[in-house]
């Protein structure tokens, strides 16, 4: 009979042992299951998820442009190298988006007031050099004289939404970004992939883009106006045509603010009509995201103007929106 007990008492400190060696293993996976699901939780904090926007495509590498046939009336544009600017307090330059070849895109804030205006310049970047000239002397002004914006008013300069064009060449082949694209066609509004180039720029290839909105510097300027409420907004060009209200047709707020700066100025309006049919331009962005819009000639592109372009500067400062 003692034999039996043994082989009993054994048989039952092993059944006891396994019993406490499967409930550690359990607490033990108890743990790693709680500090695995931590941990995500942890790095989901850490690292927010980013949604683009589902009308964004990837930036594809080349683009092929077509092929124009030169206008043969139109005259060569001669251009200068200007002096560049030196800014010695950048702490107003705001990145919101990088260009094709990761030059940065900055956008400069004077006042703190609810009404929002903006400035746009250098969209066809170094072909309008001279719109990003401008663009520098109002920064310097406008850090000279801070008085100038009123109270109510937050203004926005963004200086050069072409960076690439501006550093390739002061001339014609600085008119596009490094895709190739001509920014001012790229927009989602009116938005088309060819157009009729009778009485638009014919000096060189350009091309919409693979699609609207297709562009990191549209995008960036684009994403720029959805989170801000941008009451009224120059975009900047040359040179000579005079002044184009967004929207087709022209938006009623955006005409009456065409007006107002041709009332100030020697930029003419109604502008000179060429025969060209402006597809996917900022302006017309602009005035679907509820802005009073316009794209502006400067008189040739040699020149700033800046004189005549600060009584321009006050009328947008004081242009209010009607309802």
């Amino acid at each position: 009979m003692r034999p039996r007990r043994r082989q009993t008492s054994t048989t039952l400190v092993l059944a006891i042992w396994g019993i406490n060696a499967f409930a550690v293993l359990i607490i033990l996976l108890v743990v790693m299951v709680y500090w695995a699901r931590q941990s995500a939780q942890a790095a989901s904090q850490q690292t927010p998820t980013v949604t683009l926007q589902p009308s964004l495509t990837p930036y594809p590498t080349r683009y092929d442009l077509p092929t124009v046939t030169r206008n043969p009336l139109s005259t060569e544009i001669v251009v200068q190298t200007p002096t560049p600017f030196v800014f010695s307090n950048t702490s107003r330059a705001l990145p919101i988006g990088m260009s094709v070849s990761g030059r940065p895109i900055e956008v400069y804030t004077f006042g703190t007031g609810a009404r929002q205006v903006m400035i746009v310049a250098g969209i066809h970047g170094g072909y309008e050099w001279n719109t990003i000239a401008l663009a520098d002397q109002m920064i310097l002004y406008l850090t000279d004289h801070p008085e100038v914006v009123p109270s109510d008013v937050t203004l926005y300069i963004l200086r050069n939404l072409n960076p690439d064009g501006d550093a390739r060449d002061h001339g014609i082949d600085g008119r596009v970004n490094d895709h190739g694209v001509d920014l001012n066609r790229n927009f989602p509004i009116n938005w088309s992939a060819t157009w009729d180039r009778s009485g638009c720029f014919d000096q060189a290839p350009t091309t919409s883009g693979i699609g609207p909105g297709s562009e990191p510097e549209t995008v960036a300027v684009m994403n720029f106006l959805i989170y801000r409420k941008i009451e009224a907004l120059i975009s900047y060009h040359s040179a000579a045509l005079g002044i184009f209200p967004g929207g087709s047709p022209w938006d009623k707020e955006s005409t009456r603010l065409a007006q107002q700066i041709a009332d100030v100025s020697d930029y003419p309006f109604p502008p000179i009509e060429t025969g060209c049919v402006y597809t996917g331009t900022l302006a017309d962005y602009a005035v679907s995201r509820g802005a009073a819009a316009v794209d502006m000639e400067l008189s040739d592109h040699l020149h700033t103007e800046f004189s005549a372009n600060l009584r321009v500067l006050k009328v947008l400062l004081n242009f209010s929106k009607q309802e």
